[in-house]
């Protein structure tokens, strides 16, 4: 293995090289680095796990070692994001999220979540084969600034659709409006067929329409 510095960060991630993906943070966070440049540079190598995932050099297998060497990662950088945070009384907004009912597939929900948490938003993540009530329970309980649903499969469509209406159907009952945002394996047909405001097959593109949500509703 070569001395941890010598590769970029970006590419230890996307050559799975665990060990030396973690010894890089460490060192980078030992030294101060500005963990949002760390993070940028995960996702960086996350892109490219994606791209060797679409030209199957990579398997499913692959997607779940990239989904937890960078949750190691996350464990490692949060917390210093959080306390900066916490000290300029910053708080990006309330995310519930969670996979549809029918749907057990968490890798991408899961990468959403960490970077969402990294970019300092609070997420109530409820788990996979989620049913639309539980959703519903959720928002009353939580009173979330967005609702996030994900489903990896197409039979998880009609689970979305199920469940963004009856989140539509509380919300009119209770004179509130959270916005919708889908994500998986999803288009802008699917997105209008759900009955969403917003859809996104990327997790960076996802954390990017929630502060922009946010930023919308300030």
């Amino acid at each position: 293995m070569s001395e941890p510095e010598q590769v970029p960060l970006a590419q230890a991630v996307a050559d799975l090289d665990e060990n030396q993906a973690l010894e890089i943070v460490r060192l980078r966070m030992a030294r101060g680095d500005d963990p949002m440049r760390i993070i940028d540079d995960c996702q960086e190598g996350m892109r490219e796990v994606g791209q060797r995932y679409a030209q199957q050099r990579y398997f499913l297998s692959g997607l779940i070692m990239a989904g937890d060497i960078l949750r190691q990662i996350m464990d490692l950088v949060v917390p210093t994001v959080d306390a900066r945070r916490s000290a300029a009384g910053h708080s990006s907004g309330r995310v519930l999220i969670g996979t549809v009912q029918g749907d057990i597939h968490d890798l991408g929900k899961n990468m959403v979540t960490m970077l969402l948490r990294s970019h300092g938003f609070s997420v109530v993540d409820l788990g996979v084969d989620v049913p639309p009530e539980r959703f519903v329970d959720a928002a009353r309980s939580q009173q979330p600034d967005i609702i996030g649903l994900s489903g990896l499969i197409t039979a998880s469509y009609n689970a979305m659709r199920d469940t963004a209406g009856a989140l539509q159907a509380m919300m009119a009952e209770e004179g509130t409006q959270i916005p919708i945002v889908i994500g998986g394996q999803v288009d802008e047909q699917v997105c209008a067929y759900v009955g969403a405001g917003y859809w996104t097959t990327d997790a960076m593109e996802g954390v990017q329409i929630c502060r922009r949500l946010i930023e919308q509703s300030g």
